[in-house]
């Protein structure tokens, strides 16, 4: 009687101790499982599925030595009041094409500096004035460059300075006749060309001045490098 209670005691912990060890893993399998169906639909972060933005593109196209540059003037320049390397400024007026494409448009800035201002002389010497650009600045890119820059004389005034003096001996000429007859113009047409002369001499000349707006052209002196988008 006592081996049989010992034999049901003995089965009964072994069926408890059997269940116990395979509990856990049913309930590992459960979580395994779960966390394969969490994975599974689990939705795509947004970063993964948001667009790539295109990279722009560029090349290098090359401007050759010699290209006019058709420019329109930003800055006021003067030969009697700017100085030397006083900064200039312009715009292009008209875009630069390399084998039909646009390489540099239209409204591009560039910048230079005045090489040369001076101004007219009571006596000899006509006003001057002269620049030369240095940089441009294109699409968002700036570029050193070499030009062969720009210069402008004032014009002659010899033909108003001879009106000026014949209508001084002329004067000069008529008053002497009146006064003292042949002998008394020849005197006062000296006279008169004598004070002519003096008004030529105490006058300036006419001064180089130009402002906003002003159409200028230079060139390239060197081959210049740009970044054009493709």
């Amino acid at each position: 009687m006592l081996k049989k209670l010992a034999c049901a005691i003995a089965l009964t912990f072994g069926l408890v101790a059997c269940n116990g060890e395979k509990a856990p893993e049913n309930n590992l399998a459960a979580d395994a499982s779960g966390t394969t169906g969490n994975a599974a639909s689990a939705p795509i972060s947004a970063a993964t599925s948001a667009p790539v933005a295109p990279v722009a593109s560029f090349k290098e196209v090359t401007i050759p030595s010699g290209t006019t540059l058709r420019l329109s003037l930003q800055s006021a320049v003067a030969s009697d009041s700017s100085r030397v390397e006083q900064p200039v400024r312009a715009t292009l007026r008209s875009p630069v094409s390399i084998n039909g494409q646009v390489v540099v448009p239209a409204g591009s800035e560039v910048g230079g500096v005045v090489t040369e201002a001076e101004g007219s002389g009571r006596v000899k010497g006509r006003a001057r004035l002269a620049m030369r650009f240095n940089s441009l600045h294109a699409s968002g890119e700036a570029y050193d460059m070499k030009t062969s820059g720009y210069a402008q004389e004032a014009a002659a005034t010899k033909k108003q300075d001879a009106e000026k003096i014949a209508i001084g001996a002329g004067a000069g000429a008529a008053l002497g006749a009146i006064l003292g007859g042949g002998s008394g113009a020849a005197k006062g047409a000296a006279i008169g060309g004598a004070g002519g002369t003096g008004v030529v001499l105490a006058t300036k000349g006419k001064e180089v001045r130009l402002g906003p707006g002003a159409a200028i052209t230079t060139r390239l002196t060197a081959p210049l490098t740009v970044r054009v988008k493709t």
